[in-house]
């Protein structure tokens, strides 16, 4: 059973990292992208709570079942901007490659989403998807999390066993941090810090607030638990 610190940490990083994606993309799309390219996006709903252009293209991608199930459960809702639903099995590279050349055609400015995603991904699989993001004319941005060796450690000694029994272990926290990107084709620009965005807006105890004052490194963590929410450019 799960403490009440653990729940309040699970949720208090929930809202953070939802909190700082709306920022990043919300800035991405006044900055003028028209794509906006969900992988793996599950069950969020942001083309329908967030203030989109109608002109903006949302595109999300996922497990057929999933999202069948998704569209079972918003038919009678409207989403504020243009929305198209791709089912695919993103470990299926030849599609993958073929459906981001399509999406990332003649005129696309395009804003890539991993939310929750890439953590489930070993090291070489997130660099394989990098560079076939990269390759991908009209992709210019793309806004993922990022957890440490130190919290991935964390969390496979709390729930990494139940993650394993159902198939989906936590695998990426690179040692080097944002940085890992740039040799796949992508340059860090932002790196928000969750406890540190948390701590601002006064969601997290006295003790982590305090916790949150201490220098924080934008490239490697070590055993520190740390994650953030983190803005690259196409180099």
């Amino acid at each position: 059973m799960r403490s009440m610190g653990d729940q309040n940490r699970n949720e208090w990083a929930w809202v953070t990292r939802t909190f700082l994606f709306d920022q990043l993309i919300t800035a991405s799309i006044a900055r003028g992208t028209n794509l906006v390219v969900n992988l793996a996006a599950g069950l969020d709903a942001r083309p329908y709570r967030m203030e989109l252009p109608a002109s903006l293209c949302w595109v999300e991608i996922d497990m057929p079942e999933l999202l069948a199930y998704k569209e079972s459960i918003l038919k009678d809702d409207k989403p504020r901007c243009g929305l198209e639903r791709v089912p695919l099995d993103l470990a299926d590279v030849p599609a993958r490659r073929a459906l981001f050349q399509r999406l990332g055609g003649s005129g696309a400015r395009g804003l890539i989403i991993t939310e929750g995603f890439l953590i489930y991904l070993s090291g070489a699989e997130v660099g394989a998807l990098a560079q076939d993001l990269a390759a991908t004319q009209g992709f210019l941005e793309w806004t993922f999390d990022l957890s440490s060796p130190g919290l991935l450690n964390l969390l496979n000694k709390t729930v990494g066993e139940k993650l394993k029994a159902a198939s989906a272990p936590l695998q990426f926290a690179p040692e080097e941090g944002p940085p890992f990107f740039q040799r796949f084709g992508w340059r860090p620009v932002e790196v928000r810090s969750l406890l540190k965005t948390a701590a601002r807006a006064r969601r997290v105890s006295l003790v982590m607030r305090l916790v949150a004052l201490l220098p924080d490194s934008k490239t490697r963590q070590g055993s520190r638990p740390w994650s953030a929410v983190c803005l690259a450019e196409r180099s």
